[in-house]
């Protein structure tokens, strides 16, 4: 408990400091209120039926997201990260794509695909196949050919030998991709949201409470939301991890 407590302790300084700014009169209440009343707001915005559909709306998609991301990125990594010649010949496109940022690409989307929820999915997709992808590729690069060789010399398939050595030695790797693509495709998706003039979502509620007037409180109280998901898709993933890879962390402390 005592991380979660330190954190705690600073983000209650941080809300202290902006509270004595704004009421100080440091910082204009019409543009930036203070967290009493922001906080107030978002507690509120839980019992609004419009603002949780919205919520749900954002939740669904990044799910979604990830979830083809995954079975994307792993078999593909899998297969690049084992056959070097397909490797080498997938570079080239590979690193021309890899650098282009996802919001780059929305006008393109909504023209081929169109604001729905496809938009939004599609643009997560694309942004959280790489982390996970490269991080497989990566494992398999710096997998142990002893592993390899013994598993060859006992007369084992090389389906087997992916299946049975190279995962299992490849797993913890993409699961740190797989975090990473967790908040990455929900960036995404909150900004396709906002840029695209999403339906639904929660990227749509801010936009549409940054429009109305004198509604900056809701603007941050949605902003603040977003946050929460965030930070507990991450701790959650980070505490999931620790405790299915066990094994690795010991083998590295023994290392």
């Amino acid at each position: 408990m005592r991380p979660i407590l330190r954190n705690l302790a600073g983000l209650l300084g941080f809300f202290l400091l902006w509270e004595v700014a704004v009421q100080a009169g440091l910082v204009n209440e019409a543009f930036l209120p203070p967290p009493s009343q922001v906080l107030g707001q978002t507690i509120g915005l839980f019992g609004d039926v419009s603002f949780l559909r919205d919520l749900i709306a954002t939740l669904l998609a990044w799910a979604i997201a990830i979830t083809i991301s995954t079975a994307v990125a792993v078999p593909l990594g899998l297969l690049l990260g084992s056959i070097p010649v397909l490797r080498d010949a997938t570079r080239a496109i590979v690193e021309f794509l890899r650098p282009i940022p996802s919001v780059a690409l929305i006008p393109l989307t909504i023209l081929v695909i169109g604001s729905g929820w496809e938009a939004k999915v599609a643009l997560a997709v694309y942004a959280a196949i790489w982390p996970i992808l490269f991080n497989t590729i990566y494992a398999l690069a710096e997998i142990d050919l002893v592993l390899i060789d013994t598993a060859r010399a006992c007369g084992t398939s090389r389906t087997r030998i992916l299946s049975s050595v190279a995962l299992p030695h490849a797993a913890p790797f993409v699961y740190t991709g797989f975090k990473m693509s967790a908040w990455i495709s929900l960036i995404l998706v909150i900004s396709t949201e906002f840029v695209s003039g999403a339906q639904v979502g929660l990227g749509k509620f801010i936009v549409e409470a940054s429009s109305a007037g004198g509604q900056m409180d809701l603007v941050l109280a949605g902003t603040v939301v977003a946050g929460i998901i965030g930070y507990l898709i991450n701790d959650g993933l980070d505490r999931a991890g620790k405790r299915l890879f066990r094994w690795n962390s010991a083998q590295e402390a023994a290392a």
